[in-house]
């Protein structure tokens, strides 16, 4: 018994020696974990500064090494090495448009039958056709279109000549287009259109009537165009009221 009682106190009275060991134990462990923290928390950021600035030294140069690549990506690779065009002017097709000439003196009054009409070439339009003595002469072959408008208009001039140039006052009014071919021999001209009407005109006061025409026509070069019209001494010399030409479409 007094030995266990020894013991027992000899065990109770180191306990106070055994505290200030642990408490300091624990205070060590825990100023090194503070230590160990705060070293990673300035290691951390550390790191992440070098990593922002880093990455905002090379963002600029990213950006500019992008731009170009994103450029020839967008770039239509069958563009590449394509040779340039140039422009080449566009050529005109052969066109002819001509009023008709006045003082119309090549026609006698009351003459009924079909007579050339006679065209203003100065005051016309020629591009690769030529004009002579009333005709439009082909320079290139081709589809042409063809066209011409005559007006007529007639006075009261019975009464100042005292000649009826018009027959009970019927006038037989028509326009004909002719096509020759001058690469052949005997030249013969032949009818491409013909219009017209018959007009019972007015003896007294004023009277007119416009007759038009055009039609598509394969034409070779060295061909002749011309147009005839009845009771040409009627003819209206306005250039706006009487004309006469040509164009080319296709070859």
């Amino acid at each position: 018994m007094e030995d266990g009682q020894h013991r027992f106190h000899s065990v109770h009275s180191t306990e106070p020696a055994c505290r200030p060991l642990v408490f300091g134990t624990l205070v060590v462990m825990g100023l090194l974990q503070v230590t160990s923290s705060v070293a990673i928390l300035l290691h951390l950021t550390g790191y992440l500064n070098e990593v922002g600035f880093s990455s905002a030294q090379q963002k600029p140069l990213e950006e500019v090494e992008t731009a170009p690549v994103i450029a020839d990506a967008l770039k239509d690779p069958r563009k590449k090495d394509r040779p340039r065009c140039t422009k080449i002017p566009r050529e005109v097709p052969p066109t002819a448009h001509l009023p008709i000439r006045v003082p119309i003196d090549y026609v006698q009054k009351g003459e009924i039958q079909p007579v050339m009409i006679q065209w203003n070439e100065a005051q016309g339009h020629l591009e690769k056709l030529d004009y002579h003595n009333g005709r439009l002469l082909v320079k290139e072959g081709g589809l042409y279109y063809i066209y011409a408008k005559t007006c007529f208009r007639y006075y009261d001039m019975e009464a100042e000549s005292g000649n009826d140039y018009l027959q009970d006052g019927n006038a037989q009014l028509i326009q004909y287009i002719y096509h020759e071919r001058h690469t052949q021999r005997p030249v013969k001209a032949t009818v491409l259109m013909k219009s017209g009407s018959t007009k019972r005109w007015k003896k007294v006061g004023y009277n007119m009537y416009c007759e038009q025409q055009g039609g598509l026509f394969i034409l070779k070069e060295g061909d002749g165009l011309f147009v005839s019209v009845s009771n040409s001494w009627m003819l209206d010399p306005e250039p706006e009221g009487g004309y006469f030409g040509a164009f080319k479409i296709s070859n």
